[in-house]
């Protein structure tokens, strides 16, 4: 008979719930992990309650213990606490999880705090990577209070930059204050941070009118860097002040196709788990409960009822 294990479940159109599933046969690379913790993305949240078929399994965020190490003899040993990423399934008590895609936990790091760093913390690092040296140089977070937007300004902070933040909402500066040196801008648009500019690297995951003011704020040899599409798929920008700034640049960074062309997970995964070990990241964490709450607040999450992120513990 196979293995069996409970997962959330895509259960017919806008809804999850708990089902019990089969777990496959473990590769030569892959470990089993028994989970302890996810966490929630808006981006697989809006596809399983919008877009996936019944029986589809979401999940990309996970953090637990290896209950089998992987049999070519890599990755972490049986009985280490870890965290991970899967592109899809994540959210499920037992899962087979390639040992590129774990790094070890040290016991000062919880479960909850390690479940939020897959997605959000991976997406923020590698967009920052694309700025290149950032010590001493501009760096503009727009979509800050989010949850990629959040470990961004703190990265960016620890990378020594002269960190800006904008945010449409005064309540949403408090917590990004501490990290941001050059000032935390409130504005409902992003225009509103150009007295502030030019950027060196500007981190966008709104689209739309922001990109579009991004593109123009940039300072030679700048970088801006999208991820999102929250307010449009398209935008309009100002080329000439893009090209006149000369040597600017547009990177879209989508986590998985990083991975793919070499970024490991592993590997930085391990280094923001260091960062929050070492007290220079601090996960921003609204919401703890057990996964069989995961349809309230999978819709909380959609109407955004909160700002930090929501982890759900395994119970």
């Amino acid at each position: 008979m196979p293995q069996t294990t409970r997962a959330l479940v895509v259960l017919n159109e806008g809804q999850i719930g708990l089902q019990t599933v089969d777990v496959p046969t473990a590769l030569s690379n892959e470990a089993t992990i028994l989970v302890k913790a996810i966490s929630l993305n808006r981006g697989e949240v809006k596809r399983a309650l919008t877009l996936s078929q019944a029986g589809a399994r979401p999940g990309w965020d996970f953090s637990g213990v290896v209950e089998t190490s992987a049999t070519d003899g890599s990755g972490p040993e049986v009985g280490s606490r870890v965290v991970g990423t899967l592109s899809i399934g994540a959210w499920a008590e037992t899962l087979r999880v390639p040992t590129s895609q774990l790094a070890v936990l040290p016991d000062s790091v919880s479960f909850a705090q390690a479940a939020t760093l897959p997605v959000a913390g991976l997406t923020a690092l590698m967009a920052l990577r694309k700025g290149g040296l950032l010590l001493g140089r501009k760096v503009l977070v727009d979509g800050a209070s989010g949850g990629v937007g959040h470990y961004a300004v703190q990265m960016a902070a620890a990378a020594g930059a002269v960190v800006y933040a904008h945010v449409r909402k005064p309540e949403q500066s408090a917590a990004l204050a501490p990290y941001c040196n050059g000032g935390v801008i409130v504005a409902p648009t992003l225009e509103g941070a150009k007295a502030s500019g030019p950027y060196h690297l500007i981190v966008d995951s709104i689209g739309g009118s922001a990109l579009g003011a991004a593109l123009s704020m940039l300072t030679n040899s700048g970088a801006c860097v999208t991820f999102g599409i929250s307010e449009s798929v398209s935008c309009t920008f100002n080329s000439a002040e893009f090209f006149r700034a000369a040597g600017t640049s547009l990177h879209g960074v989508m986590m998985w196709d990083e991975i793919r062309r070499g970024e490991s997970a592993a590997e930085s995964l391990s280094l923001l788990v260091r960062l929050i070990e070492q007290g220079k990241l601090a996960p921003q964490i609204e919401i703890e409960a057990s996964w069989s709450e995961g349809q309230a607040i999978a819709e909380q999450l959609m109407a955004r009822a909160y700002t930090g992120k929501a982890v759900l513990h395994i119970d």
